[in-house]
């Protein structure tokens, strides 16, 4: 318990000291947001404001999980060193990130709002997909346990095996399924990042929730002496905690520059690193059908963007909503910013504290 505290708090720290002194560089490289004439107009006074603070997040993240495990590890400590679902899951973090620095980089140096295209953009997230996909199905601990598992899962394994037909089939249907939810959960946190705190608030949400499962089912892991009959087949659960505790803190204190009015955006190295976080975990914690629920409020914000699009395209024109993404459209209704946030965190917090009740009562019931 204390790696989670260190990991939370270094995190912090980094996050908290690190982003102004980041905003300094930017300010003087003049690296600043291209703002989209097509967008609510009020978001106009925000052009120029500087952008891939994700960088900062990524970076504490990064630097709190392998210096508290230096620090466990030099004390003696029984935590030991970085485990492999630990490294992957930091992997895909960093590996989408530094996609979407590419994509953040190009707008800003060329102030448009295309950046990589759309065919590069796919390659760097589909090989960072696949080289998770692929390495998530190794390292078999003592016990066979691998980081990750070819059963999709709801709060564990289910039943459905996509190893059905085989090893090889297996291995390439959990490539295919962990890259689907690898690049909703991404694209569902990129569409929400469009108010100052908005993505970044409800991110922490989702942490905090992976927080607790984490160390939930390091306490019922069918590894750990004494575990009952209902636990939890999850090779490294503590380690997923300290990244999530992690998570935690580095956005808590990007957050603090990021309210409203923003003095930085993480943009698309954030939002994707993020994103590439969250399927993480869901991933390795054998959580994939309940992040639908856990991560409710980015869910919704990408539906109301399939719902406007395909009515627009059936109707010739027409639209549901004023505009899409869903936080715009309350917007244009002449709700102010920080309401629509402030509105859209309370529902982000329902649905996290929704699917932790499901996961609990799946537990009691069992």
């Amino acid at each position: 318990m204390i790696a989670l505290l260190i990991a939370s708090a270094s995190a912090l720290f980094f996050a908290l000291v690190g982003t102004p002194l980041f905003i300094r560089f930017l300010v003087t490289k003049g690296y600043g947001q291209f703002i989209r004439d097509d967008g609510p107009t009020a978001h106009h006074t925000k052009r120029g404001t500087p952008t891939m603070g994700g960088a900062v997040i990524v970076g504490s993240v990064l630097l709190a999980y392998f210096l508290t495990h230096l620090l466990m590890m030099a004390t003696g400590s029984t935590v030991g060193g970085p485990s492999a679902s630990g490294v992957l899951l930091l992997f895909l973090t960093a590996g989408m990130g530094l996609v979407g620095f590419a994509d953040d980089f190009i707008k800003i140096s060329k102030q448009r709002s295309l950046g990589l295209s759309a065919p590069a953009k796919i390659i760097g997230q589909t090989f960072v997909g696949v080289t998770f996909g692929v390495l998530a199905l190794k390292f078999p601990d003592d016990a066979g346990r691998t980081p990750a598992s070819t059963a999709i899962s709801f709060i564990r394994d289910t039943p459905v095996d996509l190893a059905f037909a085989g090893t090889l089939v297996g291995a390439i249907l959990f490539v295919v399924w962990s890259n689907l939810i690898i690049t909703g959960a991404s694209n569902g946190v990129n569409l929400t990042d469009g108010l100052d705190g908005l993505a970044a608030g409800a991110s922490v949400l989702v942490f905090g929730a992976y927080l607790l499962i984490g160390i939930w089912q390091s306490n019922q892991n069918c590894g750990s002496p004494g575990a009952g009959s209902v636990c939890y087949e999850v090779r490294d659960p503590l380690d997923l905690a300290l990244i999530a505790g992690a998570m935690c803190g580095a956005l808590i204190g990007f957050l603090w520059w990021n309210t409203s009015p923003a003095k930085i955006f993480m943009g698309d190295t954030g939002s994707l690193a993020i994103g590439g976080a969250i399927a993480g975990f869901a991933i390795l914690s054998r959580t994939e059908l309940l992040l639908v629920i856990l991560a409710g409020l980015f869910v919704m914000i990408t539906l109301s963007v399939i719902i406007q699009v395909g009515y627009f395209k059936l109707s010739g024109g027409k639209r549901v909503f004023k505009m899409a993404p869903l936080q715009h459209h309350f917007e244009l209704k002449g709700w102010q910013e920080v309401t629509v946030v402030v509105r859209f965190w309370i529902l982000a917090g329902l649905f996290v504290a929704s699917a932790l009740g499901i996961f609990y009562a799946e537990w009691v019931v069992g």
